[in-house]
């Protein structure tokens, strides 16, 4: 038997392990970057097939090592979630979940619990048919929903302080190979106004309405925004409004908008928020201003580690080695073929590969048009497959 059939074999045998690991991860609320809980259960699985060394980090994920090669690999799945918005909108308990047709709807099913039963069992089973020779392999649960980046950042410069060859980046890819995404710089505009009762309206100035034309310019801003043939065309949004004023009865002395801006390759940080600053008013320029956002909240453990909220975009060419190898990985268990492709979303290869320019790849089961709603969802099917390219992929990667 060679060694792709002693693969599928193994996950065969594992089926029901796989599939019961993912339900009880999956019935974990993990929410607000939560992953306590969670990341123990997934210690306890890895400590079960016998990983090296299983530990949490600083910042609060969850490590788990199998050998101590000179070449490094990491496969990154963030084991945190969105909250489930009202609990009514759901048809079935969001945690508990159900199985309809093989496919679990729960919430993190596809966001992105749904690649670590996969990631842990195709590493153990790498390890134990001889695989992972030459290598260490990293299994990261991690944080990742409210600051796409951070926790790579800290598995790179704080703790375990190792900056690995390859990346796989389990986000629902479909059961494609992905090769990258667009990048993102996250904005403030603040208005300065002066406050007044509302019945003397004229004695204020009121700060939400000097934001109207910068609102409506970032409306009409899309269509002049870059695009690429591979990452596609620059986004902009208004995503959130906060107003400070005395009351409901006052005029307001402070307004801000927050903006999403999605940036492909040839527009950089520097012109993105000058294409926002240029949309101020000249006579308004001394009361309104644009600031880049920082992110520097602590994590469940206290620790904090303040990163800036740009996250360049990174792609790679088809035929870089390690897409490449991800491609013969698909082929070799099985999977039909298909273009590599391309997330309409962010995820942590914004530091993997845009920062820290670590070759980075996704493949993970579900489909991201299920992230974030109340049909989040896998095909337990592509679950448990997954196991088997998550095994064979690091004995492809060419020296």
């Amino acid at each position: 038997m060679n060694s792709v059939q002693e693969i599928q074999a193994r996950v065969a045998g594992h089926k029901e392990d796989i599939v019961r690991f993912m339900r009880e991860i999956c019935a974990i609320p993990s929410m607000d970057s939560q992953i306590g809980p969670v990341g123990e259960r997934v210690a306890e699985e890895m400590r079960k097939l016998g990983f090296d060394e299983v530990r949490f980090d600083k910042m609060g994920n969850i490590l788990g090592r199998i050998g101590s090669g000179p070449r490094v690999i990491v496969y990154d799945s963030h084991i945190d979630t969105v909250g489930v918005g009202d609990p009514a909108s759901w048809g079935w308990d969001p945690f508990q979940g159900k199985v309809e047709n093989d496919i679990l709807y729960a919430r993190g099913a596809c966001d992105e619990k749904g690649s670590t039963p996969g990631m842990v069992y195709g590493l153990a089973i790498a390890r134990d048919l001889g695989l992972l020779e030459g290598w260490t392999a990293w299994y990261f649960g991690n944080m990742e929903e409210w600051c796409d980046g951070i926790a790579p950042n800290t598995f790179v410069e704080v703790d375990p302080k190792v900056k690995p060859d390859f990346v796989v980046i389990g986000e629902p890819t479909r059961m494609q190979v992905y090769r990258g995404h667009k990048g993102r710089l996250e904005m403030k505009v603040v208005a300065k106004g002066k406050s007044a009762h509302a019945a003397s309206n004229h004695l204020g100035d009121n700060a939400i309405y000097k934001l109207l034309p910068i609102i409506a310019g970032i409306r009409d801003l899309e269509p002049k925004l870059g695009d690429h043939p591979f990452l596609g065309h620059g986004k902009i949004t208004v995503s959130d409004m906060q107003v400070k004023t005395p009351s409901i009865n006052a005029v307001p002395d402070e307004a801000t908008i927050f903006i999403d801006r999605r940036m492909t390759f040839g527009e950089s940080k520097e012109q993105v928020r000058k294409q926002v600053e240029d949309l101020i008013p000249a006579d308004l320029k001394d009361s309104v201003y644009v600031e880049e956002l920082f992110y520097d909240e602590p994590s469940y453990t206290g620790f904090v580690f303040p990163v800036d909220k740009y996250f360049p975009a990174w792609a790679y060419e088809e035929d870089h080695p390690l897409v490449q190898a991800g491609q013969q990985a698909r082929k070799t268990i099985g999977l039909p073929d298909a273009p590599s492709g391309k997330w309409n979303f962010s995820t942590n290869g914004i530091y993997w590969a845009g920062k820290a320019g670590i070759p980075s790849i996704g493949f993970g089961p579900g489909d991201e048009e299920t992230a974030h709603t109340v049909n989040d969802s896998v095909s337990l099917e592509d679950m448990v497959k997954a196991t088997e390219f998550y095994a064979v992929l690091p004995g492809l990667i060419k020296p």
